[in-house]
């Protein structure tokens, strides 16, 4: 099956021709539907794992309506559109998990030239980073710098920087780098929180400690995309989806402000009535989406009067990042496959 599989990609990557690769889809796809979700779940791991053993000019199809481009020029052009259709956006230059403190310099440099464009452009945005992209796991105190001086950047401009959650072995170290940031620049720094991690609602209970009216903490809120132990996060969708509205209804009830980041209907709908049942002011929160995800969704929210900011991942380093992310989101790859041929 996994051979018949992989010649079904190669085949849709040379015929190139949508009908015929939409109905070769199908065939695998509907008599799967039949069954049950482990019968998906299955087929969704399957193409995850051969996705990173294809050509990258292939891969890069399946990536290229996630990412805005390899170039800060094509993250101005998508951020741009985005703006206009009413949107604000994050700009995110794609890497992480670097091996020498040098990388780390030059990521630093290239999201000060980052800032700077983005700014020049008009960008309605802010700004999100990986502290492992900058040597956290390395060397706290040069990973702490190299931040230090990118917030610093973002703030000559009155602008923002979010500090991005990654894996387990991060979680503490990030969250003793938010504060350190926090306590210098208290308005221009955020950081993201996963619901599915069992520790979550606590360390939110934790960093109230530095959070006021006039210094609000900011949160974005998302489920979690990485594999973690069942000790460490919670696995069911059900449980997750709980816990993300717990988390929510806590940060709304304290003041904090949140990024609602997140594409499930459900979701959405419990974070309405949340916001509803605390009144919550419409510039108190926003929600937030990635690029090229659910855009009929995302365009009924701020239909309804929302704000909403687009995620703009970009940068030289997206085969690894999407390979990686099909490998620890295995559903994404068939939502992938479908979404090369239906929009919405």
């Amino acid at each position: 099956m996994k051979c018949n599989l992989l010649q079904l990609v190669f085949n849709c990557y040379k015929l190139h021709n949508k009908p015929v690769v939409k109905h070769k889809l199908n065939l695998i796809l509907q008599p799967l539907k039949k069954y049950n979700i482990t019968a998906m779940m299955w087929f969704n791991k399957m193409i995850a794992s051969i996705l990173p053993h294809m050509p990258k000019n292939l891969v890069w199809i399946f990536s290229k309506r996630y990412i805005a481009g390899r170039t800060i020029d094509d993250a101005v052009r998508v951020s741009k559109q985005l703006n206009k259709d009413g949107y604000m956006v994050t700009i995110d230059l794609l890497g992480e998990f670097i091996t020498e403190l040098k990388e780390a310099e030059k990521n630093r440099d290239q999201y000060i030239n980052i800032i700077e464009t983005i700014q020049k452009n008009g960008i309605d945005g802010n700004y999100s980073l990986k502290p492992s992209m900058f040597g956290l796991l390395l060397n706290e105190e040069a990973c702490y710098q190299n931040i230090r001086q990118i917030v610093q950047k973002a703030v000559d401009y009155g602008n923002f920087v979010r500090i991005d959650m990654e894996d387990s072995q991060c979680v503490d170290m990030e969250i003793k780098l938010f504060r350190k940031l926090k306590k210098e620049f208290p308005k221009n720094v955020g950081l993201v929180l996963q619901a599915y991690m069992r520790r979550t609602l606590d360390d939110i209970k934790n960093l109230s400690n530095i959070h006021s009216k006039n210094n609000r903490l900011n949160f974005r809120l998302c489920k979690g995309i990485y594999v973690e132990p069942e000790k460490v996060a919670f696995k069911k969708y059900e449980e997750i989806n709980a816990h993300y509205l717990e988390d929510l209804e806590y940060i709304l009830k304290n003041g904090i402000y949140p990024g609602i980041a997140t594409h499930d209907i459900p979701l959405i709908e419990g974070a309405y009535k949340l916001l509803k049942k605390y009144k919550v002011p419409k510039d108190r929160y926003e929600f937030q989406m990635l690029y090229g995800v659910t855009p009929a969704l995302r365009k009924s929210i701020i239909e309804k009067g929302h704000r909403l900011r687009v995620y703009v991942p970009f940068g030289e380093d997206w085969f690894p990042y999407s390979t990686r992310r099909l490998k620890e989101n295995p559903k994404v790859a068939s939502d992938i496959m479908k979404a090369m041929f239906v929009r919405g």
